[in-house]
C-alpha cells in the first residue's frame, strides 16, 4: 500500500477518510440520539454534542497529519525510525538528532497517529516488523496450510465465538470476514500453544486486522502484543498474568486515586469486575474504536504501563459521581456509560498522562513481583477445590 503510494496520494487518501458528521436539521433541534458509522466501519451512537465532540477531533486528527506529512517531507519517510541513541560510535551530532527524534515521536504519538500511517507505524515501532523479517518469508501462509482442517479446543472455542465477535460490522460479520479472524486466530493459536486461544483475543485480532489491512500483518502484530508488549501469562489457561495485572492496578488505585480506592473498599466493590475487560480486550469493547486505536497507538511505543494509565484516568474522570454511588450497579453503569461515550481520546490521555503521574515499567515490574505469589497461590487453592469436589462426585 505505502511502496506505490506518493505522499501526496497518502494525504489526500487521508483527508478523504476524515468525513465531518452532519446530523439532521431535526436531530439536532431534538438534540435525538443519532447513528453513524466511524473511521473503522462500527455503528456509533451518541447525542448532537457526542457529534461535536467527533468533528472536533477529526479536525485535530487532520492537523496532526499535516505535521506527519512536513516531518517526513524534512526527515525522510522513515524519520521516526530513526530514535535510537544507544550506539557508542555515533557522533554527538547524530546522538542529539536521534534524541530529538525520539521526544519529538513520543509527543506525536500521543496525540495520535494518522489512520492511513497507522498500519506502517504500528508495524515498526512495535517491533514486529523485525519479529517478521527472523522468520521465513512463508511463515504464514505454511502455518495455515499446516493447521487447516485440524480441530483442537481452542478451534472450537474460536468458531463459537466468531459470530459474537463485532456483530453487525460491515466486514468483520461477513463470511469473509470471519474466515480471515479464523485464520489469524487458530494460526497463533498453534504458534504458541500455551496460550491458544483465550475469549478476548477475538476482539483484539478484529481490530488488528480492521487496521492492518492484510491477515498476516494482523498475525505479526498480535504475536508482538502477546510476546513482547504485554506482561507473560496474561492469556494462558489460568490467565496468571491478567489476575497480576489486576491486583497492580488495585494497588495503583490506592496510590493514585485513594478516595475512590477507599469509597469502593467500603462498598466492597471489585474493580476487576470492570478492569478485567478492559485489560483482557485492551479497551477494545469498551471504548469507541477511534479512541480504543488512539490508546494502542501509545501502547506499541510505550508498553503496557499504559493500560495502567488509561483505566485509572477512566475512574479518575468520574470521581466526582463514584464518590456519591451506594450501589455496585450504579458504579458498572457510570464507568460503562463513560466508556461507551468517550469519543474525545485527548481529553482521556491527557488525564491518563497529566492528571495520573508516572508510573515507570521499572515500578510496575516490582509491583508484579510482589503481586505473583499470592496469585499462585490463589489459583492452586481453586485448583485444588476443583480436584476435591471432583472426587467427592466419584
Amino acid at each position: 500500500m505505502f511502496g506505490t503510494q506518493s505522499k501526496r496520494d497518502l494525504s489526500l487518501e487521508f483527508q478523504s477518510q476524515i468525513q465531518i458528521l452532519r446530523p439532521s436539521i431535526h436531530a439536532r433541534r431534538a438534540n435525538l440520539t443519532v447513528k453513524f458509522q466511524d473511521l473503522y466501519g462500527f455503528t456509533v451512537e451518541g447525542n448532537v454534542d457526542d457529534v461535536n465532540v467527533l468533528n472536533e477531533v477529526r479536525e485535530k486528527v487532520r492537523q496532526q497529519g499535516r505535521v506527519w506529512w512536513s516531518l517526513e517531507a524534512n526527515k525522510g519517510a522513515n524519520w521516526y525510525l530513526q530514535t535510537s541513541i544507544s550506539e557508542g560510535n555515533l557522533k554527538s551530532s547524530l546522538k542529539f538528532s536521534a534524541l530529538a527524534n525520539a521526544i519529538t515521536l513520543k509527543k506525536l504519538i500521543r496525540k495520535g497517529i494518522p489512520p492511513v500511517l497507522r498500519p506502517k507505524v504500528w508495524f515498526s515501532l512495535s517491533g514486529a516488523a523485525k519479529k517478521k523479517s527472523t522468520a521465513p518469508e512463508s511463515y504464514y501462509d505454511d502455518l495455515i496450510k499446516a493447521t487447516e482442517g485440524k480441530v483442537t479446543p481452542a478451534t472450537r472455542q474460536i468458531d463459537h465465538d466468531l459470530p459474537r465477535t463485532f456483530p453487525g460490522h460491515p466486514w468483520l460479520d461477513t463470511p469473509e470476514g470471519h474466515a480471515a479472524l479464523r485464520r489469524v486466530l487458530v494460526g497463533y493459536s498453534f504458534r504458541d500453544s500455551d496460550v491458544g486461544y483465550c475469549q478476548g483475543l477475538n476482539y483484539v485480532a478484529a481490530l488488528l486486522l480492521l487496521v492492518m489491512k492484510t491477515e498476516e500483518d494482523a498475525f505479526w502484530m498480535l504475536a508482538v502484543l502477546l510476546e513482547n508488549v504485554l506482561v507473560n501469562d496474561c492469556y494462558t489457561n489460568n490467565l496468571s498474568g491478567c489476575h497480576v495485572e489486576q491486583r497492580v492496578f488495585k494497588e495503583f488505585l490506592d496510590k493514585k486515586c485513594p478516595r475512590i480506592a477507599a469509597h469502593l473498599e467500603a462498598m466492597e466493590f471489585d474493580v476487576s469486575l470492570v478492569a478485567t475487560e478492559w485489560f483482557l480486550c485492551l479497551f477494545s469493547k469498551s471504548l469507541p474504536s477511534e479512541t480504543t486505536l488512539r490508546v494502542w497507538d501509545v501502547l506499541f511505543y510505550e508498553g503496557a504501563k499504559v493500560l495502567f494509565h488509561v483505566a485509572l484516568a477512566i475512574f479518575k474522570m468520574k470521581e466526582d459521581e463514584l464518590l456519591i454511588t451506594h450501589h455496585v450497579g450504579d458504579v458498572i453503569s457510570i464507568l460503562q456509560k463513560t466508556t461507551h461515550h468517550l469519543f474525545d481520546p485527548d481529553e482521556l490521555l491527557t488525564v491518563a498522562f497529566d492528571q495520573i503521574g508516572s508510573m515507570t515499567t521499572n515500578t510496575i515490574s516490582k509491583q508484579r513481583k510482589k503481586q505473583e505469589p499470592a496469585v499462585m497461590k490463589e489459583l492452586d487453592q481453586r485448583v485444588r477445590r476443583l480436584n476435591s469436589l471432583k472426587l467427592d462426585e466419584k
